[in-house]
């Protein structure tokens, strides 16, 4: 069974960073793009960024670029998203989400392509 659990979210002030951490577990992800998405109130869920498992490639939405970072640490079977310079608009619930490895990573954008998702953990940002 596929448990994806996010952990790191908080209470910040603008200007701040923030970690956020995925731990997967219950299968190997070797052939998965790990996706971090985020939903703030009474807004459709956007894509943020993703990583591919196997080789660390990285696609970022536009409004995060040079702010947010993915990496992944398989040893530790552990997804991060390091976000700095956040802002009040960065406030949302944000979600890892794991989908099977499409062809180009640009099309791991889309929320239906991600197969499993963890519970989310809130983030935030005080202006």
């Amino acid at each position: 069974q596929v448990q994806l659990v996010e952990s790191g979210g908080g209470l910040v002030q603008a200007g701040d960073s923030l970690r956020l951490s995925c731990a997967a577990s219950g299968r190997t992800f070797n052939q998965y793009t790990m996706g971090w998405f985020r939903q703030a109130p009474g807004k459709e869920r956007d894509f943020v960024t993703a990583v591919t498992w196997y080789s660390g490639s990285t696609y970022y939405a536009d409004f995060v670029k040079g702010r947010f970072t993915i990496s992944r640490d398989k040893a530790k079977n552990t997804v991060y998203l390091q976000m700095n310079s956040l802002k009040f608009e960065d406030t949302a619930v944000y979600y890892c989400a794991a989908g099977y490895n499409r062809r180009g990573l640009n099309t791991m954008s889309v929320d239906s392509k991600y197969d499993y998702w963890g519970q989310g953990t809130q983030v935030t940002v005080s202006s």
